[in-house]
């Protein structure tokens, strides 16, 4: 069983959905990887930042998960970052209301040395530079590193966007992101041209229409369980890279075959983290639950052809 590194954002969120609005809760992307990644008892370590005012329960849940905090820094005269956003009636749609870079605007982040020669990296949603130093600071080269990203950095920071992609094993982006990164409206091109950027595989979530997942010539496609209730999207695209990387870390196989049961395994801690706001979901899911929900995916996508 590997080591997982996984650095992002430790932050407060504030959701306006059509079904209702939360005060300051727990959120950032390292949070809900960690949460996800929990569920492998694999032995992992967040790589982040809080303000002083950041609840010592929040650690504690984090911890209490076997998530090692030592990278984890603390400026006592600082503010944790925060972010605000109201999703639009369709769910897949959403403006930010306010981004308060706070203490992440000076982040340095520092893997702690026991973890340099983590076997798996998975680097959450941040500034390419931050993602970068991370990489710079492995003693030994990862099994596997997976990188998300988003459109605010191939809009502000593209040349270094450019450079970390280079040095990554995989690459998880939605698919309006896969477009603007390429400039094709093909999901299969824009997957082959990132694939000559760097990556070996490219993994490309669709929100409720699942995740496709491309690796030189081959393709699969994970549809998303139709769930009767989506209140809060925030979070499940970080809970699938959390599901995604704990289980490769887990099972210690990253060839394509068992990257696809990876897939299913973050498509289906996704499918529970949507039905609550932020992590409220994810802090009370058992394993029996996502066993059953495993079982549920199986029959959704498992079926027999007569070819004739």
């Amino acid at each position: 069983m590997g080591k997982l590194v996984i650095v992002g954002t430790v932050a407060f969120d504030a959701i306006e959905t059509p079904f209702g609005k939360t005060d300051k809760i727990l959120g950032g992307a390292a949070t809900f990887i960690g949460l996800a990644a929990s569920h492998f008892n694999i032995d992992a370590a967040a790589v982040s930042v809080v303000g002083g005012d950041f609840p010592q329960k929040y650690l504690d849940l984090l911890s209490d998960r076997n998530i090692n905090l030592e990278g984890v820094e603390i400026v006592k005269e600082g503010k944790t970052f925060f972010w605000s956003g109201r999703y639009h009636n369709d769910m897949n749609s959403r403006d930010t209301l306010v981004t308060e870079l706070n203490t992440l605007a000076d982040f340095n982040p520092v893997v702690p040395e026991n973890y340099r020669d983590a076997s798996v990296v998975m680097l959450g949603n941040l500034h390419p530079i931050v993602q970068s130093s991370v990489l710079d600071q492995m003693t030994k080269k990862p099994d596997l590193v997976v990188l998300d990203t988003m459109n605010f950095w191939m809009d502000s920071a593209l040349d270094d966007l450019y450079n970390v992609i280079k040095r990554v094993d995989v690459i998880t982006i939605n698919d309006e992101e896969a477009r603007q990164l390429t400039g094709e409206y093909s999901l299969v091109v824009a997957a082959r041209k990132i694939h000559a950027m760097g990556p070996k595989y490219v993994v490309i979530k669709k929100g409720e229409h699942g995740a496709l997942l491309f690796h030189d010539d081959n393709v699969f496609y994970a549809p998303a369980l139709p769930l009767e209730e989506v209140f809060d999207p925030t979070g499940a695209g970080d809970t699938f890279a959390g599901g995604f990387a704990g289980y490769l870390a887990k099972t210690n196989d990253i060839s394509f075959e068992n990257m696809k049961n990876a897939i299913i395994y973050g498509s289906t801690l996704a499918s529970f983290c949507v039905e609550k706001f932020g992590t409220e979901r994810m802090q009370n899911l058992s394993n029996d639950e996502v066993h059953k929900r495993l079982l549920q995916f199986k029959q959704l996508t498992q079926f027999e052809i007569e070819l004739g």
